[in-house]
């Protein structure tokens, strides 16, 4: 009877994950929301279908070791060296600001105990990954500004939660020192990563690469797992989160031959047992708590909206971008994130936090990820109605000029709109062939590179059109618009063509629904990175099969008059 009631819970947990998922892809959210909706609706506080909540506590803590074990495996330094100073300095500023805001209001506001405020403040530091990066695919943004500062500092954030354990485990303590306990959990932990760093020099190669030898998939994901899960009772076993162990062995894997393996085998499996594991965060949220608290639950989102979207964006207004960036960074991350739950758990598993306080937790969590798309729409919309409102200076910023004056403008300058790797290439090309050209970015950080490229530029939002009177647009006769983020390419054309109505246009464009609402404003012509990529591709399979020259130039003049379009979301259209 008791295997029958294990196979009926897992079978319970994994149908209930598979409706709640599709019902989130269908209504275009991200999948996690599903999870965690779908398993307050089969958990103990609803419908009560599964018994067994040992089991689901169980599966979780191994998807939570999967997940940091695979996040170990995908940091590099590399990726830290791209995030930037405001992706480094700034993603440390806004959680330790964050964090202590959320500390004082927890403990001053709400009366709670200064454990629980502790974890509400670290908990609410972090965003979530998962949520941020979907609404970004969907809109289109994820090269944006914003997004690439978004993104910079979601890096950082999800790095940030293993020392954030480590500095929790020291709230659990009774009658000794927080300094003493904090010191003996970094020192702890120095010596495993010590032995975790040997083992991963002398020993996992060996293991993986004599296991590897038999060309047996099943043996290397077995090692593998053992690996992680050995890693994260060692770690238990010290005092220390289950979570830090598993980080730490996939990191040092991270720097091994194997690495890449090791990830392509242990993803499927990771991704069952984090289902599990966001499905039984959702089964701890009691409905009947959040319909008889609900004064608490809003007062706890506006409180978490406030400090996430003014400590985010006073970051980034602090590291030169302008008020539309800062606002779009904000609100885009003022969710409170997926690895706060493993924080809860912690403090829950501790014994320093209550099941109402954990409750109230989930419940600003989904609140918070179900509003994040709405507000950045809110956003989107203000950007565009701003110069009805004369907010469009606020928003936008100003222009300042690098490398000359704008009144050194020669005639016929080419505008290049946006200086990143599209942007740069662009204008090398133009300033080798002799084109006199302008480049405008809103980045300080890329404007101020441009200097190095011996480029002519600018800092500010080139859809602003208060900027772009800083130059003479009669003497522009072309605009390059390189920059991804649809309603930042619409607002800038829109912007030129009233400063100068006879501008010829070229832009990049990536969705169907954005080159039906751009070409609306006229003569522009637009590219399609996917598409031009399919084109080459096209013309380079054609040459390796050996056609001539002309019948492949047919064959590409045929696929441009009749571009093929699959997605709704893929904007496929040729040179105009």
């Amino acid at each position: 009877m008791e295997n029958s009631a294990l196979v009926a819970s897992l079978a319970i947990l994994l149908m209930a994950a598979l409706v709640g998922g599709v019902i989130a892809h269908r209504l275009r959210q991200p999948i996690i929301l599903g999870y965690l909706v779908i398993g307050a609706a089969i958990g103990p506080h609803a419908l009560g279908w599964v018994s067994d909540q040992e089991l689901v506590r169980s599966a979780a803590t191994i998807g939570v070791a999967l997940l940091m074990f695979t996040l170990g495996l995908e940091v590099s330094v590399t990726q830290l060296r791209q995030v930037g100073r405001v992706g480094l300095w700034g993603g440390v500023t806004q959680i330790a600001v964050t964090a202590a805001l959320g500390l004082a209001v927890g403990y001053f506001g709400f009366g709670w105990t200064l454990a629980e405020s502790a974890v509400f403040g670290m908990g609410i530091s972090l965003s979530s990954t998962m949520v941020c990066l979907k609404i970004l695919m969907d809109r289109g943004e994820l090269d944006s500004t914003h997004g690439r500062i978004m993104v910079a500092i979601l890096i950082l954030q999800d790095i940030s939660v293993v020392g954030l354990v480590v500095l929790e485990a020291t709230l659990g303590a009774s009658g000794e020192s927080p300094l003493w306990v904090l010191a003996l959990a970094v020192i702890k932990a120095v010596v495993f990563v010590a032995l975790a760093v040997a083992a991963g020099l002398w020993i996992v190669p060996w293991l993986l690469g004599n296991v590897g030898g038999v060309r047996t998939r099943e043996l290397f994901l077995l090692t593998v797992v053992v690996l992680c899960l050995v890693a994260a009772l060692g770690t238990s076993v010290l005092g220390l989160s289950v979570v830090f162990g598993a980080f730490v062995v996939g990191l040092v894997l991270r720097e091994s031959k194997f690495a890449s393996q090791v990830l392509a085998e242990v993803t499927p499996l990771r991704d069952i047992f984090a289902t599990l594991f966001f499905v039984s965060l959702g089964m701890l949220l009691d409905v009947r708590f959040l319909v008889d608290h609900w004064p608490l639950v809003i007062a706890t989102v506006g409180v978490v909206t406030a400090i996430k979207v003014g400590v985010v964006s006073a970051v980034v207004r602090l590291f030169g971008y302008n008020a539309r960036i800062a606002l779009f960074t904000g609100f885009g991350l003022f969710q409170i994130g997926e690895f706060s739950f493993v924080l809860a758990q912690t403090g829950i598993n501790m014994g320093v936090v209550t099941e109402d306080f954990y409750s109230l937790i989930v419940a600003a969590a989904i609140i918070t990820m179900l509003l994040t798309p709405v507000s950045l729409a809110v956003i989107g919309w203000l950007h565009h109605k701003a110069p009805l409102y004369g907010l469009a200076p606020f928003l936008n910023g100003s222009a300042k000029a690098l490398d000359g004056p704008p009144e050194a403008q020669p005639s016929d300058t080419v505008l290049v709109a946006g200086y990143g790797r599209v942007g740069q290439n662009v204008a090398r090309a133009l300033r080798d062939a002799g084109v006199p050209l302008v480049a405008i970015d809103i980045d300080p950080e890329v404007t101020y590179k441009s200097r190095c490229d011996r480029v002519p530029s600018i800092y500010g939002d080139a859809s602003n059109i208060h900027v772009l009177s800083s130059l003479d647009m009669k003497k522009v006769k072309a605009l390059v618009v390189t920059y991804p983020d649809p309603l930042s390419v619409t607002a800038t054309i829109q912007s030129a063509l009233k400063l100068n109505p006879g501008l010829r246009v070229v832009a990049r464009v990536h969705r169907q629904e954005d080159v039906n609402r751009i070409q609306r404003l006229g003569a522009v012509e637009l590219v399609s990175p996917e598409y031009e990529a399919s084109v080459e591709l096209v013309r380079r399979i054609l040459s390796a099969e050996g056609w001539k020259q002309d019948d492949i130039t047919a064959v590409i003049e045929r696929l441009r008059a009749n571009p093929a379009i699959c997605e709704p979301d893929a904007a496929t259209v040729g040179d105009g």
